[in-house]
């Protein structure tokens, strides 16, 4: 029955990213825009205000195999198709994981199916989710070579450090923590000798160093500048990452899995085995001393938490004592499942229709325009108190596939897109950055400026050619500058009046 109820919970799963066009996920429309612009390099499609410019470094998992795809299908299915490949790597590296140690499935596609749209994910992050279940299948492969021939050891290591390399920089960490561990823990077990255990550290580590020689050498490099440590954060993050929308129902889901678990393991139901320990200590040290932005990356140490809910269920063993907590077991997740399932669909359907209103804006805006975006937001940091707004956050890029434009806020940033912005435009190009808060543009353009405000915003009114301001419509700041071309329930959009 376990089985029955886990396939029946992975086939509703997949539903929104089958239903909806284009997900709303918060970064997800900017790699749209992103692989519209490499599908169509070289052709008399592409846009005039970006080239493709590739170089030796990580995260390219999505911008190699998309426009790939997108030869036999269209590139906003080849989108979706590289997500849902993704979810299906998660899922399946779990259950593979699992079977590999125990010989069995029984906890590895529950925890894989309740974090399949977790906060990392559901923002996004799609790149890391499918490097992210690479690492699962390679770990798995790993142990079930752990006691073979080491030549084919070796070759499968190189294998799979390689292509995560490619497809995600902080999925190869996990990878490579995770074998480590794992390796470190069989000397405390005796398992190995100490000299076998450093010759098979070393063959793991081999192959990354290698490929950071030759990125030395090609000038390649993993990201920016940039780590910050928001400490503040460390504490509540375990408690907000099972849902990327609700905070409300992620803090009761995850509280009620935390809960369940430490009762399930003072009870001696749940145990972890000795490399499992070593694990759980392992990356418990890693979230709390990793910094929430490495490499200009944000939200480092967030994406710990998913890693070890995937992997260390392979680790541990769950004895109930008769059917009738297994059921009332099998019950609790399942609910954990559905109401956070629940909530993403809420969250995804209905931006079919908004997602589908901006296209269709897309339409009044001349070709090869330049694009500003601003946010009735008093910050243009991510709406935590309304998470269901921030997946129009990137909405607008999309307009460099459907207008030819330029928006500043595409995804370009050196070391981790192969995207950059022609020199006429990369001075007003915001890399990384969200929407300009509409008070700072309406401060600047009637000389109220304050003294630091951002070089690519400072003469907004004459660099570009249209505005959208993200956010419940309100009146018109500017009105000799700005004039209403659509409203929306999510946005307004805006022709820039330019004076002399």
């Amino acid at each position: 029955m376990t089985i029955a109820v886990l396939a029946m919970l992975a086939a509703v799963s997949l539903l929104p990213v089958l239903l909806t066009p284009i997900p709303a996920m918060v970064d997800y429309p900017n790699h749209l825009a992103r692989m519209y612009i490499l599908s169509q390099s070289g052709t008399p499609d592409a846009n005039p205000h970006y080239e493709v410019a590739w170089a030796f470094y990580p995260n390219l998992g999505m911008d190699l195999l998309v426009p790939q795809m997108a030869r036999l299908i269209s590139v906003e299915s080849a989108t979706r198709l590289f997500l849902l490949l993704s979810q299906l790597l998660i899922v399946s590296g779990a259950m593979l994981l699992e079977w590999v140690r125990k010989g069995r499935i029984q906890l590895a596609g529950f925890a894989a199916l309740a974090f399949l749209y977790c906060l990392p994910f559901s923002w996004g992050f799609v790149n890391f989710e499918f490097g992210l279940g690479l690492a699962l299948w390679g770990i798995a492969v790993y142990l079930m070579l752990a006691e073979g021939p080491w030549p084919l050891r070796f070759a499968a290591n190189l294998i799979f450090v390689a292509a995560l390399y490619v497809a995600h920089f902080f999925s190869l960490g996990i990878y490579g923590a995770t074998l480590g561990l794992f390796e470190l823990s069989r000397i405390r077990q005796r398992q190995v000798a100490y000299p076998v255990a450093a010759a098979r550290l070393g063959a793991l580590a081999l192959p990354a160093l290698a490929l950071f020689a030759i990125m030395h050498v090609t000038a390649g490099s993993v990201g920016s500048e940039g780590t910050s440590w928001f400490l503040g954060f460390k504490p509540v993050w375990p408690l907000r990452i099972m849902n990327g929308y609700n905070l409300t129902i992620a803090a009761a889901t995850g509280l009620a899995l935390t809960i369940a678990l430490l009762l399930a393991a003072r009870r001696g139901a749940l145990r972890l085995d000795t490399a499992g320990i070593w694990l759980a200590v392992g990356f418990t040290l890693l979230y709390f001393v990793i910094p929430s932005k490495l490499f200009g990356t944000s939200f480092v140490d967030l994406r710990v938490i998913p890693a070890a809910a995937l992997i260390l269920p392979a680790f541990c063993s769950l004895s109930l004592p008769n059917r009738a907590w297994r059921m009332a077991a099998l019950a609790g997740i399942s609910g954990i499942i559905l109401l956070n399932l629940a909530v993403v669909l809420s969250v995804w359907l209905p931006y079919r229709a908004d997602y589908a209103s901006i296209i269709a804006s897309f339409q009044k805006i001349d070709r090869g325009s330049r694009i500003l975006v601003g946010s009735t937001d008093d910050n243009g940091d991510p709406p935590f108190a309304d998470l269901t707004s921030y997946p129009m956050y990137y909405a607008p890029t999309l307009a460099v596939h459907y207008a030819g434009a330029f928006v500043p806020n595409l995804f370009t940033e050196v070391g981790k897109q192969p995207v950059r912005p022609h020199e006429a435009v990369r001075k007003i190009s915001i890399p990384y950055g969200g929407p300009v808060p509409s008070g700072l543009l309406a401060a600047i353009a009637t000389g109220q400026a304050p003294a630091d405000i951002p070089p690519f915003v400072r003469t907004w009114y004459q660099d570009f050619d249209y505005l959208y301001v993200l956010g419940s419509p309100a009146a018109n700041p500017l009105p000799d500058r700005l004039e209403v071309l659509e409203t929306s329930a999510r946005f307004v959009l805006y022709r820039i009046r330019r004076k002399s």
